[in-house]
């Protein structure tokens, strides 16, 4: 309890920076719109043939969405040697990690909440039906792209031309997340159900777990680096 506790001071404190900054949430929220209006003007589909594309094109903008909030993650930490202080600070270092980590999965979520329904008025595709299943993947993956993305942002906190070195280290490592995200939502779309996705549910289920177990084991060395 004292480290959920803590976690949720930490993150209550992002979100104030957050709300008084607005940086991380805007620019993501305008980098994903603008994906989508470029894949909008790009693509000339039939609704058929968009809604087969429509998860690996939307995971695309979450990823490279989800990166530019990750790229600014650690930035309110840095200023001021503010990070230092909590690394003296009596709390966990675990604490730490699930308050980045839920911090950056609530903007995920509310770019989503927008990107997804603005996504399927600009393709005009009817399967509105199946949003909420679609909503529950696509948290479950947001789920291990933010643990996996803060783990990575703290590895390279230090290094020069993060920006650069994060993607760099993140994608690969995110391989099992989307590819079972992506299966997952098809199958949703073509099937109206889970069904034959069910595998790569449980996959994309054990991944979120082991991660975010490991995380809170780990980042504590992570950190201090």
């Amino acid at each position: 309890m004292a480290l959920l506790k803590q976690a949720y001071l930490l993150v209550w404190k992002d979100l104030l920076l957050e709300m008084r900054r607005r940086d991380s949430l805007l620019t993501m929220f305008f980098f994903g719109t603008l994906l989508l209006f470029v894949f909008h003007f790009s693509f000339d589909a039939a609704p058929e043939r968009v809604a087969e594309m429509a998860p690996a094109l939307l995971w695309l903008a979450f990823l490279f969405t989800g990166t530019l909030g990750l790229a600014q993650l650690f930035q309110p930490e840095r200023e001021n040697h503010c990070l230092d202080a909590l690394l003296l600070a009596p709390l966990d270092r675990g604490a730490l990690f699930l308050a980045k980590s839920f911090f950056n999965l609530i903007l995920m979520v509310i770019v989503e909440i927008i990107v997804i329904p603005l996504f399927w008025i600009l393709f005009n595709l009817r399967s509105w039906n199946l949003l909420p299943q679609l909503f529950l993947v696509t948290l479950l993956g947001t789920v291990g792209f933010c643990v996996l993305g803060t783990i990575t942002s703290a590895i390279t906190l230090q290094a020069r031309a993060r920006e650069l070195l994060l993607p760099l280290v993140l994608f690969p490592l995110m391989v099992p997340v989307i590819l079972a995200t992506i299966r997952c939502m098809e199958n949703v779309l073509r099937t109206g159900e889970f069904g034959d996705a069910i595998p790569w549910l449980r996959l994309l289920i054990g991944f979120d777990v082991i991660f975010l177990t490991a995380g809170v084991l780990i980042f504590d060395w992570v950190i201090e680096r």
